[in-house]
């Protein structure tokens, strides 16, 4: 039996923060409602790259089924109630504002159904100056200043993934799952608010402590600002690989095991790792000299041997091969679609992964998918 079988979840959802949720939700065996418009959740449209379909709505909506409600209806507002009514969860990222419009307010909710947990996402939550502006992925990595601190010195840069998005669904995710062990204790339902700009602005805690102490995190693209060497080194055929030295125990077996010199931490300049970080452009160029003149496969070699901290800097088609990849197949309407599985492993109970639904269809009603992660 799966942790949240018994366990029904609306979501008034689209994109993808609350998708990303209530996927993982389904995945411990809630049954997921996802309410869709007539024209379904605009994600559907984003590309087309799992099988002529969207590779975000693949992904994000496995294991659930489809409602097609019209909530500009009586009929389709109805509807929603009925649903409401017999949930556990109500998960909704709409426009601030839009789920009170269509007399789904929290207050009220709360009121008839008080056993029922709400979590609402939203860009900057209920109040402040930026209450009722429109947020996404992209825009909170620039407001919240994320941006200034990824890429290299050229300009500000985007992570390359939805990141703000995947963090508020990671963390909608957490406040559910304690909001049902205190509801199993209380029989009280929760109302739990998450904004993209506080989850953003909590993981970015660390760089703006340092810059309020007047150290501002500079842009130094694969490297690190206080340690040294930690960045990206050339081998002799062009392979880029990334090395991490954390101790002084590390960096004498970098200079002995891999450098061929042991005596450079006798030298002051990189004696210890401020020293390092100091002379950084010394201690780098010595790394690269001697990381040039060997092949990616004698470094590998080396570097593994000397059990030193290191990765290779690999592409998506690397990823794709990589023989570390778990991978799960799941049904689509168009086929099975293969891509990463989730990262929880729970041993001796393989999990199962439900199919992505077409507009309006209900394949998590008839049992979870038999493909499981390999």
């Amino acid at each position: 039996m799966l942790p949240l079988e018994g366990i029904t979840v609306i979501a008034v959802e689209q994109a993808v923060a609350a998708p990303f949720c209530s996927s993982r939700l389904a995945d411990a065996g809630a049954h997921v409602i996802k309410v869709e418009r007539p024209e379904g959740d605009f994600a559907r449209g984003y590309d087309a790259a799992a099988k002529g379909q969207s590779s975000y709505f693949v992904w994000l909506n496995r294991g659930k089924d489809s409602a097609v409600v019209d909530l500009a209806t009586k009929e389709g507002r109805a509807e929603l109630e009925r649903l409401i009514a017999g949930a556990d969860v109500l998960l909704q990222n709409l426009k601030p504002g839009s789920m009170d419009k269509l007399g789904f307010s929290l207050d009220r909710l709360k009121k008839d159904y008080p056993a029922l947990i709400t979590c609402t996402i939203t860009g900057y939550g209920d109040e402040g100056p930026y209450a009722h502006r429109k947020a996404y992925d992209l825009l909170i990595q620039a407001e919240s200043g994320l941006a200034s601190i990824t890429g290299g010195p050229e300009g500000p840069s985007r992570v390359g993934l939805s990141i703000v998005d995947i963090a508020t669904g990671a963390t909608a995710h957490a406040s559910i799952l304690e909001a049902l062990i205190a509801r199993s204790r209380t029989g009280k339902g929760a109302d739990i608010r998450i904004s993209m700009f506080d989850v953003m602005a909590d993981w970015l805690a660390v760089p703006l402590l340092n810059s309020e102490a007047g150290q501002p995190p500079k842009r130094i693209g694969l490297a690190h600002p206080s340690i040294a060497p930690y960045g990206v080194f050339r081998s002799r055929d062009g392979k880029d690989i990334l090395i991490s030295i954390q101790s002084e125990r590390e960096w004498k077996t970098l200079c002995a095991k891999v450098l061929d010199q042991p005596d450079l931490p006798n030298d002051p300049r990189f004696s210890n790792m401020v020293e390092r970080v100091k002379n950084r452009h010394l201690t780098d160029g010595i790394v690269a000299n001697s990381f040039g003149a060997m092949t990616r496969d004698e470094l590998l070699k080396r570097l593994a041997e000397a059990d030193i901290a290191f990765a290779e800097v690999n592409t998506m088609d690397d990823l794709a091969q990589h023989p570390h990849l778990r991978r799960i197949e799941v049904e689509t309407p168009k086929g099975v679609v293969s891509y990463p599985a989730p990262a929880a492993i729970f041993v001796d109970e393989p999990r199962h992964y439900g199919a992505v639904p077409a507009i309006g269809e209900q394949p998590a009603s008839h049992g979870k998918s038999s493909r499981k992660a390999s």
